[in-house]
């Protein structure tokens, strides 16, 4: 009978294909069948026309607003989105984030720690295999109990032997660690994604505000210039007592006020200066951007379906990963409250004396099983149970979290990106108004027909007016921008559709 007990273990490798993990099946987050920015047909929604783009959309995607469903994943790569902004400067500026940015390696190391931990975790599924070999020169005591007096008071002990240990995974232990680190290392992948998205992001909204302080510094000096002649104009007919020094001292105004404005852009392009060389890993005392203009195009977004979001959404993909290694770890610990059984094996050679050790009579071996089970605990393994089923739960309502803040950030992005054409559009409109009223009171109280108190309202509203519409133009281009990060990054044509995440 106890023949037969040696091969149980061996009987059991069947039930090995069992697994205490629980079902996994992701949250109900039923997506809507289209943005609320959109109709049926593609086009915008009811009352929501959209004014012409500010670039011409491809030819071969439908309508004027979604060109059409993208078909990327979380796990492809990403196009370089900011090429389309067709600003070399940007370019090059966002090259350095993957090069030199010390979160994103940071983000990686992470990943990186996680493959490790993964392929620990995976190591577990194949036997372990030792070696050990000594060479020793005993003493014994002469006081040892229960010593003979015919032993040797100091002998030789040479050993060579190995031992292999693997353990039978009925429980689907190894197998939920495994799944567990895997579900993770993915989880933390997608992380890295979004720490990549997020700092490429966040440099082009900078750099797109930086640009947009050139502007403004270059409509203010352009101002001050103007002022100063019209400060000296006045003074001139203040002198030739045509004016008067209440009109001259409203022209000083308006030129200081355009001064002070002018100093406060160029503080506030220094600090955008400042962050940019800090994401790109340069450092801020010896990084500098000459000026430019404000000629980034207006790149078109191919805005993906509802549905198609939550696959190319890294951060949702972190957030469905990390619920599936929570998924997994329940198994992992539901697995202690059965025993764990392994096979065990050990052989060598042992001698007393090292000329003969390897003959034959010096072998030794042992093989069988072993069980260990834990008989009580006071509650420890169910309380474990309790706290992972808790986070598992915790990690479902994060990934249902995830999926409503994608919704609202790409709604947030279309509304802004639809309304601010309409505002710029209507920014214009003013901007020019404003133009014509200056030149006309401009015209006027060099004719005598007004004060210059006229002059000071109608060229405050003027500068307003032009600082307003270069402020929409930023605006519009970190809207598109913060569209982009909305829908998950870059994209290409020509992802295939197989290639979808499950």
């Amino acid at each position: 009978m106890m023949r037969w007990v040696r091969f149980l273990p061996l009987a059991c490798l069947p039930v090995a294909a069992c697994t205490l993990t629980p079902r996994y099946q992701l949250p109900a987050n039923p997506a809507p069948p289209q943005y609320q920015q959109f109709d049926a047909s593609g086009n915008c929604g009811p009352g929501k026309e959209l004014p012409p783009a500010r670039s011409e959309p491809p030819t071969d995607v439908p309508g004027p607003c979604v060109w059409g469903p993208a078909h990327p994943s979380d796990q492809l790569p990403r196009s370089d989105w900011w090429h389309d902004f067709a600003d070399p400067t940007l370019d090059a500026l966002e090259a350095n984030i993957d090069a030199a940015n010390p979160d994103l390696a940071a983000a990686l190391n992470r990943y990186q720690q996680a493959r490790a931990l993964e392929s620990e975790a995976r190591s577990a599924l194949f036997p372990t295999l030792s070696a050990q070999a000594y060479t020793n020169t005993d003493r014994q005591s002469d006081t040892r109990p229960l010593r003979s007096a015919s032993q040797p008071d100091s002998y030789h002990d040479d050993f060579i032997g190995g031992a292999l240990n693997y353990e039978l995974d009925l429980w689907g232990r190894v197998r939920s660690a495994v799944a567990a680190g895997s579900a993770q290392t993915m989880a933390l992948s997608a992380d890295l994604e979004s720490v990549r998205l997020a700092l490429h992001a966040r440099l082009a909204l900078d750099y797109i505000a930086l640009r947009g302080e050139d502007a403004q510094r270059s409509l203010l000096e352009e101002s001050v210039t103007d002022y100063g002649r019209a400060v000296d104009m006045t003074n001139t007919r203040f002198q030739g007592g045509i004016a008067s020094e209440l009109d001259l001292a409203q022209a000083q105004t308006q030129l200081e006020t355009a001064r002070a404005a002018l100093t406060d852009v160029i503080d506030r392009r220094s600090l955008l200066e400042h962050a940019i060389a800090a994401l790109t890993g340069s450092v801020a005392s010896t990084f500098s951007l000459s000026r430019s203009s404000l000629t980034l195009q207006f790149p078109n977004v191919p805005v993906a379906l509802p549905a198609t979001l939550l696959e190319r959404r890294p951060d949702v993909a972190a957030a469905e990963r990390t619920m599936a290694a929570f998924n997994a770890e329940i198994g992992v610990v539901r697995a202690a409250f059965f025993p764990r059984i392994s096979l065990a094996a050990l052989a060598g050679l042992q001698s007393n004396q090292a000329a003969g050790l390897l003959g034959a009579p010096n072998r030794f071996w042992a093989i069988g099983p072993q069980a260990t089970l834990t008989l009580f605990d006071g509650g420890y393994r169910r309380a474990v149970v309790a706290s992972v089923r808790a986070r598992f739960d915790e990690a479902a309502n994060n990934y249902r979290a995830s999926v409503l803040t994608a919704f609202q950030q790409v709604e947030d992005a279309l509304a802004e990106n639809r309304l601010l054409q309409q505002e710029h559009d209507q920014q214009q409109a003013a901007r020019v108004a404003a133009e014509r009223a200056l030149t006309l009171s401009l015209n006027r109280y060099e004719n005598g027909a007004v004060n210059y108190l006229q002059v000071v309202a109608a060229q405050i509203a003027a500068l307003q007016a032009q600082r307003a519409t270069l402020d929409l133009e930023s605006r519009e281009l970190q809207a598109n921008v913060n569209l982009v990060r909305a829908l998950g990054g870059g994209w290409q044509a020509d992802w295939p559709t197989a290639a979808r995440a499950p």
